[in-house]
């Protein structure tokens, strides 16, 4: 039984890059492709897509790498967990490696990046950092 679906996403996706792999699949579910959006539209993978494999739907991530090689993803980590809710208000979110990396906030107004969340004026729960 998975406990957190989102770290298992957030796992695959490291694992991959640091297999050099083209993609990760994952199941989908709503919130991961919230999540897997922000990461394309941050530009740390390249694709989001939902395909049906075995009669499910699995979400299909693309990902990047530079020239010489190494993953864009540097580091990955799962913030607020099952066990360790963590909250921040609009004026306390996170930068993440001085703005070099992005935090996924999940807000009233959905999933979002902190920049989009200061933007918005919002708060929320800080699922992950990535850099």
């Amino acid at each position: 039984m998975m406990t957190d679906p989102i770290s298992d996403m957030l796992t695959r996706i490291r694992n991959a890059g640091m297999a050099r792999h083209v993609e990760a699949a994952c199941p989908c579910s709503k919130e991961k492709l919230a999540v897997a959006r922000v990461l394309e539209k941050a530009g740390f993978i390249s694709d989001v897509k939902v395909e049906a494999r075995e009669g499910h739907a699995v979400i299909v991530l693309g990902i990047r790498y530079d020239k010489s090689g190494r993953a864009i993803i540097d580091g990955i980590r799962r913030v607020s967990k099952p066990s360790r809710r963590v909250y921040v208000d609009k004026d306390r979110i996170p930068r993440v490696r001085q703005g070099l990396g992005v935090a996924i906030l999940s807000t009233s107004n959905g999933i979002v990046s902190d920049q989009e969340a200061r933007e918005r004026g919002v708060g929320g729960e800080v699922m992950c950092e990535v850099w």
